[in-house]
Protein backbone atom coordinates (compact mmCIF):
# COMPACT_ATOMS: atom_id res chain seq x y z
CA UNK A 1 0.00 0.00 0.00
CA UNK A 2 1.32 3.40 -0.95
CA UNK A 3 2.02 5.99 1.75
CA UNK A 4 0.81 9.53 1.60
CA UNK A 5 3.26 12.08 0.30
CA UNK A 6 3.61 13.95 3.59
CA UNK A 7 4.50 10.68 5.37
CA UNK A 8 7.09 9.89 2.71
CA UNK A 9 8.67 13.33 3.16
CA UNK A 10 8.63 12.99 6.94
CA UNK A 11 10.23 9.54 6.87
CA UNK A 12 12.88 10.71 4.40
CA UNK A 13 13.63 13.72 6.58
CA UNK A 14 13.87 11.55 9.70
CA UNK A 15 16.15 9.03 7.97
CA UNK A 16 18.48 11.70 6.57
CA UNK A 17 18.73 13.44 9.96
CA UNK A 18 18.62 10.41 12.27
CA UNK A 19 21.41 11.54 14.64
CA UNK A 20 20.00 15.05 15.04
CA UNK A 21 16.50 13.72 15.67
CA UNK A 22 17.76 11.12 18.16
CA UNK A 23 19.63 13.84 20.05
CA UNK A 24 16.52 16.00 20.11
CA UNK A 25 14.34 13.13 21.30
CA UNK A 26 16.61 12.78 24.35
CA UNK A 27 16.56 16.55 24.93
CA UNK A 28 12.76 16.58 24.48
CA UNK A 29 12.32 13.89 27.15
CA UNK A 30 14.67 15.62 29.58
CA UNK A 31 12.96 18.97 28.99
CA UNK A 32 9.56 17.46 29.74
CA UNK A 33 10.88 16.15 33.10
CA UNK A 34 12.74 19.29 34.19
CA UNK A 35 12.31 22.35 31.95
CA UNK A 36 14.51 24.69 33.98
CA UNK A 37 17.51 22.38 34.13
CA UNK A 38 17.40 21.12 30.53
CA UNK A 39 16.21 24.19 28.61
CA UNK A 40 19.55 25.17 27.07
CA UNK A 41 20.21 21.90 25.21
CA UNK A 42 16.55 21.59 24.30
CA UNK A 43 16.46 25.01 22.63
CA UNK A 44 19.82 24.66 20.88
CA UNK A 45 19.12 21.25 19.35
CA UNK A 46 15.45 22.06 18.93
CA UNK A 47 16.14 25.09 16.76
CA UNK A 48 18.12 22.92 14.33
CA UNK A 49 15.29 20.37 14.25
CA UNK A 50 12.61 23.02 13.70
CA UNK A 51 14.67 24.54 10.87
CA UNK A 52 15.02 21.10 9.27
CA UNK A 53 11.29 20.41 9.59
CA UNK A 54 10.44 23.80 8.07
CA UNK A 55 12.78 23.09 5.17
CA UNK A 56 11.07 19.80 4.37
CA UNK A 57 7.65 21.37 4.93
CA UNK A 58 8.52 23.99 2.30
CA UNK A 59 9.69 21.30 -0.10
CA UNK A 60 6.46 19.39 0.37
CA UNK A 61 4.12 22.34 -0.01
CA UNK A 62 6.00 24.76 -2.28
CA UNK A 63 4.33 23.83 -5.55
CA UNK A 64 0.86 23.76 -4.02
CA UNK A 65 1.02 27.04 -2.13
CA UNK A 66 -0.17 29.05 -5.08
CA UNK A 67 -3.58 29.18 -6.67
CA UNK A 68 -6.46 26.81 -6.07
CA UNK A 69 -4.42 24.38 -3.94
CA UNK A 70 -3.43 26.85 -1.22
CA UNK A 71 -6.00 25.50 1.27
CA UNK A 72 -4.91 21.95 0.54
CA UNK A 73 -1.29 23.01 1.05
CA UNK A 74 -2.07 24.43 4.48
CA UNK A 75 -3.80 21.22 5.58
CA UNK A 76 -0.93 19.15 4.22
CA UNK A 77 1.52 21.25 6.22
CA UNK A 78 -0.56 20.76 9.37
CA UNK A 79 -0.54 16.99 8.87
CA UNK A 80 3.24 17.07 8.35
CA UNK A 81 3.76 19.02 11.59
CA UNK A 82 1.36 16.70 13.43
CA UNK A 83 3.75 13.84 12.63
CA UNK A 84 6.57 15.85 14.20
CA UNK A 85 4.43 16.53 17.27
CA UNK A 86 3.78 12.80 17.65
CA UNK A 87 7.53 12.16 17.87
CA UNK A 88 8.44 15.31 19.83
CA UNK A 89 5.62 16.41 22.11
CA UNK A 90 7.49 19.51 23.29
CA UNK A 91 8.51 20.82 19.84
CA UNK A 92 6.15 23.78 20.06
CA UNK A 93 8.14 25.00 23.07
CA UNK A 94 11.39 25.44 21.10
CA UNK A 95 12.46 29.06 21.43
CA UNK A 96 9.84 29.87 24.05
CA UNK A 97 11.28 31.36 27.23
CA UNK A 98 9.17 30.72 30.28
CA UNK A 99 9.76 32.33 33.65
CA UNK A 100 8.24 30.33 36.45
CA UNK A 101 6.80 32.20 39.39
CA UNK A 102 8.39 31.34 42.70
Amino acid sequence: MSQTKYREYYERMAAENRQLFDDFLKANDLFRKDPEKNANDFHQIGQKVVDRIRDYDRRLCSAMGRGVFSTYSQKLSEKFWDLARQDFDQIDMVGVKVKLAK
